[in-house]
């Protein structure tokens, strides 16, 4: 699986994007699935934005009677603080390294790249961005959680102990209850991280009010 790049879809606000944003998509789902977002963003003073859609790999997915889905990683049951597939996260995380790297090939550099993720799509954004190399531009998690956090303070580069972080969580989130988001964010607020908390009145999903803060944390980001 690590040797494969991902299909992706592409959308480019203008011509010659000076930025990348690559956000990965949950569970069951696939690369289409964020695609409306973009025309629902206000992205008004932003500089040309490439948007980067992948569709993650298909497995067995043990929660789900092992039925064949695209998924960045194995859930094996509800307590995914304590069980979780970390060979399919770290494996996940090469395919999203190669993404980076595609969009530097690109001409994009790495501090204008901006790595984005609901749900499974949020904890690779997290387990990713937080070991990356080089500072990125931000991380834009949604309705997620911080996957192996016990290795984190040990495996974390300094390159992005400065980035952005944006956590945002429904209040009634059925699927991720939120007060693993909110021990997430308070891992991340002890070791440092400059993270930017929403919470909202919605499910696992994504509510307008939302939208905004994300447009305007862009706005900022991107500035």
């Amino acid at each position: 699986m690590t040797n494969t790049s991902l299909e992706t879809i592409q959308i480019e606000t203008a011509p010659n994007p000076a930025v990348s944003v690559i956000w990965l998509h949950g569970l069951g789902a696939d690369g289409n699935d964020f695609v409306p977002i973009v025309r629902e963003l206000d992205l008004s003073g932003c500089p040309a934005i490439r948007f980067v859609f992948p569709h993650a790999p298909t497995m067995p997915v043990t929660i789900n009677n092992g039925y064949v889905m695209r998924a960045w990683y194995d859930i094996l049951g509800t307590d995914i603080a304590n069980r979780e597939d970390e060979a399919g996260l770290r494996n996940s995380q090469i395919l999203v390294e190669q993404l980076i790297a595609q969009e530097k090939s690109r001409g994009i550099p790495a501090d204008r790249i901006i790595l984005a993720g609901f749900s499974q799509g949020c904890a690779m954004t997290l387990q990713t961005g937080l070991r990356h190399s080089e500072k990125l531009a931000g991380l834009l998690c949604l309705s997620g959680y911080l996957p192996i956090h016990a290795t984190i303070a040990a495996e974390r580069n300094s390159a992005n102990h400065e980035t952005p972080i944006f956590l945002a969580h429904g209040r009634s989130d059925p699927i991720i209850p939120i007060d693993r988001a909110e021990k997430s964010r308070d891992m991340l607020l002890a070791l440092g991280y400059n993270v930017e908390w929403h919470d909202y009145l919605m499910p696992h999903s994504v509510c307008e009010e939302e939208l905004d803060d994300i447009s305007a944390w862009l706005k900022r980001v991107l500035a």
